[in-house]
């Protein structure tokens, strides 16, 4: 049989064929650019509302947490604020990491917002250090910090918020609505392959698509490597 195969077919079903058996990545940090710069991190992702990006590194031999909460502030002379709740998915109970300037100064204030009618500047329910906030010429504001984690925790629960201003020294309360009310996620501390492809999620944004959709990739790359073959050589 005389082969089919010309130059320009051969070589869109070949690299074709290579896109489908490379593994996929999804957001790649490079084009997460802190407006600071200061410090680099291992990890990056796309929140989902209010604009807001988080960089962070985990590490699991002291059991801590590194991060960087990038937002702009629902008003000029708002705040940002990024939390942990070690005790549900919502905002009660969220260890709060709250930015804003006070004086021409970035500050940052831990607050452990107990319920929704109590919000109170005080000691978190775990260690933080390094704490630091800046104001980038982009309008969006950066707040640093580190954390102490439970030992072999694999995720948290994360809330994340941005407000008007501050009044008499105290955060005004933010707006409640459906970005404002969906500003909750986990975040992934550690990365987990499994037999199916992960639910999408926002909270890795270096993470391999999982493995099973790595093996459907490798099978229709397999099948059309026989395919080029056949038109090649039978």
């Amino acid at each position: 049989m005389r082969s089919l195969c010309t130059p320009s077919l051969l070589l869109p079903l070949f690299c074709l064929c290579l896109t489908l058996i490379s593994p996929t990545h999804s957001t790649d940090c490079s084009s997460l650019k802190l407006s600071g710069g200061k410090k680099q991190y291992s990890n990056c992702t796309h929140l989902p509302t209010l604009n807001a990006t988080l960089h962070f590194t985990y590490n699991a031999t002291n059991s801590s947490l590194s991060i960087a909460f990038s937002a702009p502030p629902a008003k000029a002379g708002g705040w940002i604020a990024w939390a942990v709740n070690p005790t549900g998915t919502g905002m009660a109970g969220s260890q709060t990491l709250l930015a804003f300037k006070n004086n021409g100064s970035m500050v940052v204030k831990t607050y452990n917002i107990s319920s929704y009618s109590s919000i109170v500047e005080g000691k978190l329910s775990f260690d933080v250090w390094d704490l630091e906030a800046e104001a980038g010429s982009d309008g969006k504001m950066v707040l640093y910090g580190s954390l102490k984690v439970e030992e072999s925790a694999e995720k948290l629960n994360q809330v994340w918020q941005v407000g008007p201003g501050i009044a008499d020294g105290h955060p005004m309360k933010h707006e409640f609505n459906k970005a404002n009310l969906g500003s909750v996620g986990e975040l992934q501390l550690v990365e987990k392959l499994t037999p199916s492809s992960p639910s999408p999620s926002p909270q890795v944004a270096n993470a391999n698509s999982g493995y099973g959709l790595r093996v459907t990739q490798l099978n229709v790359g397999f099948w059309i490597l026989g395919l080029i073959y056949f038109i090649v050589f039978v």
